[in-house]
């Protein structure tokens, strides 16, 4: 008996045609659907699903999409049709329109990236790097300088620091996974640092109605941010110790032995198609493009905020809006960038422009996975995730005071991990935080600082985490091989950051906890690096 004859199939394509049907006319004249998963664990289990299938499949689009029909199926209460409208409306269509700035700025960013190597402005400054930078330890360094100083914002730093260092670490044989982790540990922990930052903005912004000036409170809250503080201290330290562990220590030594730079996965990264280099190119054709992108970007930022309408500098920062900026300033540059090769003639108008399609062939890749990312987020909106986590946090309140810093942290960690957004983390944590805490007491800064600390480092670990996404984008990573291989780092930062709030409900003096942490990480790093060499003796 064949199963898969022609009228079997017939009937079971009927069947379920008359199922998908009655289940639309129930589902267009009853009521609105309330969740009864609602403001429960279930609302953080769809993200938890789909990293952990991810994770353990390597394959990151499926494994959102299943997180993503988990969501829309327990936001309906298990009705195919209304899971359905779901995942298509509130899901993936609300997650295009939310982040449609983004996926410009990513498009013409990768258009910049292909004008340039076209015109071989990256193979002059990859020339010009092997005279100067003539060590790994030395290009990792250089890395990492580029991320601190790109500070404006994560996904400029992430994209940018991507496409200028790829070069010079290829050449130096650095993992792939290396310069992702190098370049997502100086995005999100760097911004979240710098006063003048689109974080900044946006934690000003979130603390509007608690009664606490917005910058004030990040700037008071910087040196009790931990994770962000430590994370730079854990860069410095393994890159002078040589060393690594965990994944990433198997890609090292691929990269340095064998020459392979991805051990795997290198044929799920999209590449904007490379030429041989131009003899044109200069130096100059690299450092131009991105000093405009940088000062254009910066404007823009600014533009949108309302600096030109008569706001001050601060008020301008902490009204504008990335999304918009940044696409604004990206297309001037863009515009600037043809103009500028072509009056150099070191390429020609229809170079120029096909360089173009080629740019948004190697961003595909991250708009796809920032879409199903988002699209997910936004089922957890749906299951009042939020409502969940100010219920956990207002029960932790009344019985453990002492430990509330360390508390806050641990919570916000697995609601950004979960999430995948650190900005959503703290616009739920931060009023929470507000409220529980006196607000003339050192206390409120130190809870605030391990709330929005908790929320880079969830960012950082998680595999939906758009600047994790574009870490792998710009370094042209599989986004898989990226997370794993960074996942024991953050975690180890993590430990470390854990244990100095736990001291600093006690200890209310940042000048004494930092270094304290700084000591626990080096020597954290010392003894991973001894018990490592033991296991391989």
């Amino acid at each position: 008996m064949k199963f898969f004859s022609k009228k079997n199939l017939l009937a079971f394509f009927f069947t379920l045609v008359t199922i998908l049907a009655t289940a639309t006319i129930a589902f267009a004249t009853g009521e609105e659907i309330t969740s009864n998963y609602y403001a429960t664990f279930w609302a953080l289990v769809p993200p938890l699903v789909a990293i952990a299938l991810a994770l353990i499949t390597k394959e990151v689009y499926s494994s959102l999409f299943i997180g993503i029909l988990l969501g829309g199926l327990l936001a309906s209460n298990w009705q195919p049709v209304a899971a359905l409208d779901n995942v298509v409306n509130a899901g993936l269509i609300e997650a295009v329109s939310g982040t449609a700035g983004i996926f410009i700025f990513l498009v013409i960013l990768g258009a910049l990236v292909a004008l340039i190597n076209k015109a071989g402005g990256s193979a002059a400054f990859g020339r010009w790097a092997e005279t100067h930078i003539k060590s790994r330890t030395g290009a990792m360094f250089a890395t990492f300088v580029l991320g601190v100083l790109i500070f404006i914002d994560d996904y400029f730093n992430c994209l940018t620091v991507g496409s200028v260092m790829r070069p010079i670490t290829d050449r130096q044989n650095i993992s792939r996974a290396k310069l992702a982790f190098l370049i997502d540990a100086t995005a999100a922990p760097i911004c979240m640092i710098a006063p003048v930052s689109s974080w900044a903005a946006a934690v000003s912004e979130f603390a509007e109605g608690t009664g606490l000036s917005g910058i004030e409170l990040f700037v008071r809250a910087i040196p009790y941010n931990f994770y962000s503080l430590l994370m730079i201290v854990f860069i410095i330290a393994i890159t002078l110790m040589k060393f690594d562990y965990g994944p990433m220590k198997l890609h090292e030594l691929n990269a340095l032995t064998k020459g392979d730079l991805f051990t795997s996965g290198k044929d799920d990264v999209e590449t904007a198609e490379v030429e041989d280099a131009n003899p044109k190119g200069r130096v100059i054709d690299l450092i131009l493009p991105i000093l405009v992108l940088v000062v254009v970007s910066i404007l823009g930022l600014l533009y949108v905020g309302g600096f030109f309408a008569g706001d001050d500098f601060i008020t301008a920062f902490g009204n504008t809006d990335a999304t918009v900026g940044l696409p604004w300033g990206a297309l001037i540059a863009l515009i600037v960038t043809v103009i500028y090769l072509i009056a150099r003639r070191v390429i020609t108008f229809k170079d120029a422009m096909n360089a173009i399609p080629n740019g948004f062939k190697a961003m595909v890749p991250a708009i796809m996975i920032l879409t199903f990312a988002t699209a997910l987020k936004n089922m957890t909106g749906l299951l009042g995730a939020a409502d969940y986590v100010e219920t956990l946090m207002n029960s932790a309140a009344a019985g453990l005071a002492n430990f509330l810093p360390a508390i806050i942290f641990l919570v916000a960690c697995v609601l950004a991990f979960s999430t995948g957004t650190s900005w959503g983390t703290f616009g739920i944590l931060i009023p929470i935080v507000a409220a529980i805490f006196d607000p003339t007491s050192e206390l409120l800064i130190i809870g605030m600082s391990a709330c929005l600390a908790g929320a880079v480092c969830g960012d950082h670990c998680s595999p939906i985490s758009d600047t994790t996404i574009m870490s792998s984008a710009g370094s042209q990573s599989n986004h898989i091989n990226h997370v794993s291989t960074q996942l024991p780092y953050a975690i180890t930062v993590a430990l470390v950051s854990f244990v100095v709030y736990l001291l600093a409900a006690f200890i209310q003096n940042a000048y004494i906890l930092l270094p304290v942490g700084i000591v626990l990480t080096v020597a954290t790093l010392f003894v991973i690096k001894q018990v490592t060499k033991s296991k391989e003796a």
